[in-house]
């Protein structure tokens, strides 16, 4: 159950989240992460993401968000909202709660999407991209994993309103996981928000954490 995660966190929850961490910056185009006592930092360096905090216990939080006063600054904790939100003055702005989820991955046939649709692959380095285009070249549905030993982070997956409910999102999911396994990864994870929680749960991943973000808006 996802509320009862600290009492099996441990050495795998740790293992995850590093995975993700590191797979993210990747994805990202992100300096590697640094490892500190309570998480990591990403370095991450554009407008309104200056720096982003990864902490593994929400005991943490409060600590770490005494010494932040950056906009642009951010958190990504392993709890729940409810967990997050006591340790945090008013200028934080809090999101809703994410899930941190992992899967095995085993072999993957390319997947066919339905007509008209089609599928493209693109690869640069360790970074690898599916897209759905429309019979006339828009993009439906994309997302793009990024391999980092044996362990893929699976990022920025959206399907076009317009195209939803289609399989498409599926599509997406099978191809990156093929070209995971290809490239030598035999497990992947991913952050997914509430809107994308039973898409992944029905493709057999797990949830291994709920992940509460929370940011330093900018000064209006």
């Amino acid at each position: 159950m996802i509320d009862s995660w600290t009492s099996v966190a441990g050495s795998r929850t740790e293992r995850v989240v590093a995975e993700w961490v590191w797979g993210w910056a990747l994805s990202r185009g992100a300096p590697n992460p640094v490892v500190e006592a309570d998480g990591y930092r990403i370095d991450v360096g554009l407008p309104g993401h200056r720096v982003r905090h990864v902490l593994l216990d929400p005991g943490s939080v409060g600590p770490r968000a005494a010494g932040l006063t950056e906009p642009g600054t951010w958190l990504k904790v392993c709890g729940s909202p409810e967990q997050v939100r006591p340790w945090l003055s008013s200028r934080w702005t809090i999101g809703a709660a994410e899930y941190l989820m992992s899967t095995e991955l085993g072999t993957h046939p390319p997947t066919t999407p339905p007509d008209p649709y089609t599928v493209e692959l693109h690869s640069t380095g360790d970074v690898h991209s599916a897209v759905i285009r429309t019979a006339d070249g828009g993009c439906a549905a994309k997302g793009q994993v990024a391999v980092r030993g044996r362990a893929a982070v699976v990022d920025m997956v959206e399907t076009d309103p317009a195209h939803r409910r289609r399989g498409l999102g599926s599509v997406v999911m099978s191809e990156l996981s093929r070209v995971a396994s290809a490239r030598g990864a035999v497990r992947a994870v991913l952050v997914a928000t509430e809107a994308g929680l039973a898409l992944y749960r029905g493709l057999g991943w797990v949830v291994e954490s709920p992940i509460t973000a929370a940011h330093l808006p900018a000064v209006a």
